[in-house]
């Protein structure tokens, strides 16, 4: 698993990050908020294991300009912060756990594992994103394992995109598939993906200039 650290406290991020490390995964750290939100935004993530009082950019702020930006990242906030207001914002935001330190590492492995297992999706399912999954037999769009309710038309747009997740999907096929051979216009079938893509909590619904959409594989 590929995990962004941003600890500030020297000897905790060295502490964590050869920690996790030894037991397999690769750790990327930094003790600076700008600089995490740079690094995040530039490089794909399997976790982000974040501080809350860190230097320029907080912890929770950075989650929040992430979710902004429908970019969906599991997340583990490790702080000294014990107020509930503080614990009960962490996780309205989008946190998966939150940790108060200090802590054993092997517990914050611990809680890495059951965030992986949670994260687990059926073999029946196309992954689309880190957390969006299909289910092509049930025609049911899944976020985090749990059903993300669409319009008819906007759920045939997923399930087409589904189906042939790594290829391109041309304007013709969402006329066939999803308007059932109707005769709408390119602008149409733009307006309705767009509709898509809003209620969404992750953009995975690729643009392909002139030609049609794309959902590609994840890592």
């Amino acid at each position: 698993m590929k995990i962004l650290l941003l600890e500030d406290d020297v000897m905790l991020n060295n502490a964590i990050k050869q920690y996790l490390e030894s037991v397999g995964h690769v750790v990327v750290s930094t003790r600076d908020g700008r600089e995490c939100l740079e690094i995040v935004e530039k490089k794909k993530f399997d976790l982000l294991i974040l501080d809350i009082n860190v230097p320029n950019i907080d912890g929770l702020t950075i989650l929040e300009v992430l979710h902004k930006k429908k970019k969906a990242i599991p997340t583990i906030y490790i702080s000294a912060l014990i107020d509930i207001e503080d614990i009960s914002k962490a996780f309205n935001i989008g946190c998966n756990d939150y940790l108060k330190k200090p802590f054993h590492l092997k517990e914050l492995h611990l809680r890495i594992n059951r965030l992986l297992q949670n994260k687990v999706i059926p073999l029946q399912h196309k992954r689309l994103s880190n957390y969006y999954s299909f289910d092509l037999e049930t025609m049911t769009l899944y976020f985090n394992n749990e059903p993300h309710i669409l319009p008819k038309r906007q759920l045939l747009i997923i399930a087409l995109l589904a189906k042939n997740r790594s290829l391109v999907v041309n304007y013709d096929m969402f006329r066939t598939y999803a308007y059932e051979d109707e005769d709408v216009d390119i602008a149409t079938i733009r307006a309705e993906v767009n509709r898509v893509k809003k209620v969404l909590k992750e953009d995975f619904i690729i643009n392909v200039r002139g030609i049609g959409y794309m959902v590609e594989r994840p890592n």
